[in-house]
C-alpha cells in the first residue's frame, strides 16, 4: 500500500510539474480574491545614523523673513536689483530667462506695477514690451508720458521679476516672498503716484482683488497715492472697457495737475 502511494503521489507531483507548477508556497489554501480588512502603509526607511545619535530635523525656511532683510539692507535700486538676483528662495526664477526688474526712468512721478512678466518680458528683461505693453505705451502717449518722455516719464516694474510658467497666476506664497521687494522698491522710486495694474498687483498691494470694483478709485499703497487701472492685457480680450480706462488715464493726469 505504501509503495503504491508513493508512485501515486509522485506521479501528481511529475503532473503539476508539467503543468507549471515549480514551487510549493505553503500546506494550507490560500484565497486570493479575498479582500483583506485593511492594508498597511509601508514605513518611510529610518535614516542610518550612529547609535544613540537623534536625526537632526531640517529647519523650515522662512522665504518673506529672508526677503524682508535682503530688502531692508538695500540702500539704492541697483542693491535691490542685486539683492533680489541673488534670492534663491522663489522657484519661479529656475524657470526664467531674466530678472525683470524695471523700465523708464527712476524718480518720475509715476510708478507702475504690473503683475508679472510674460515670454516677451522674459526674454527681453524689461516689464510691458509684448503687445500689452505697446497698448500701455499708447495708452501713456494719449496723456502725454511715456518711459523715455522728456518732461513727464514713467517708471515701470512688476510684482514678480520673474515669469510664471506658462504665463500662470501669481500663487499667495510667491507674492508674499517678493512683496518685500516691491514695497522696497516704491521706496526707493519715491514716485508720487503709483498705477496699480491689474488683479494681482493690487492683490500685493491692497490685499485685495476685483479691478473692475477696485479701477479708478484713488486709494494708498506703500505710503503713496494710488489709483487701480485694467491691465492692457485685458483691455486687448475686452476692448469695450477701453472707455473707462480712458477715464482712468484722465484721473491721473487730473491729480499730477493739482500736485
Amino acid at each position: 500500500m505504501e509503495s503504491s502511494d508513493y508512485h501515486q503521489d509522485l506521479a501528481l507531483l511529475e503532473w503539476q510539474i508539467e503543468l507549471g507548477a515549480l514551487e510549493a508556497i505553503g500546506d494550507l489554501p490560500v484565497n486570493r480574491y479575498e479582500v483583506p480588512a485593511a492594508v498597511e502603509k509601508p514605513k518611510a526607511a529610518a535614516p542610518a545614523t550612529p547609535a544613540g545619535v537623534p536625526v537632526p530635523q531640517q529647519a523650515k525656511v522662512d522665504a518673506v523673513a529672508i526677503a524682508e532683510q535682503a530688502a531692508a539692507a538695500a540702500g539704492t535700486l541697483e542693491e535691490l536689483r542685486a539683492a533680489m538676483a541673488a534670492f534663491e528662495h522663489c522657484d519661479l526664477k529656475k524657470g526664467a530667462r531674466n530678472l525683470v526688474f524695471s523700465d523708464g526712468i527712476p524718480g518720475a512721478r509715476v510708478m507702475l506695477v504690473g503683475e508679472a512678466p510674460g515670454r516677451d518680458e522674459d526674454r527681453a528683461g524689461k516689464p510691458f514690451v509684448g503687445r500689452a505693453g505697446q497698448l500701455l505705451d499708447r495708452m501713456l502717449a494719449a496723456i502725454d508720458m511715456g518711459r523715455d518722455h522728456a518732461e513727464a516719464p514713467v517708471y515701470i516694474t512688476n510684482v514678480l521679476p520673474w515669469r510664471p510658467p506658462q504665463n500662470r497666476d501669481p500663487k499667495p506664497e510667491e507674492i508674499a516672498m517678493m512683496k518685500p521687494f516691491l514695497l522696497r522698491h516704491i521706496a526707493l522710486a519715491k514716485p508720487q503716484v503709483l498705477v496699480i495694474v491689474g488683479n494681482w498687483s493690487c492683490q500685493a498691494l491692497l490685499g485685495k482683488r476685483g479691478i473692475t470694483r477696485l479701477r479708478g478709485a484713488w486709494t494708498e499703497a506703500g505710503g503713496v497715492p494710488a489709483l487701480p487701472m485694467f491691465h492692457p492685457a485685458y483691455l486687448l480680450r475686452s476692448p469695450e472697457f477701453k472707455r473707462e480706462a480712458w477715464a482712468d488715464l484722465l484721473s491721473l493726469k487730473a491729480k499730477l495737475a493739482n500736485g
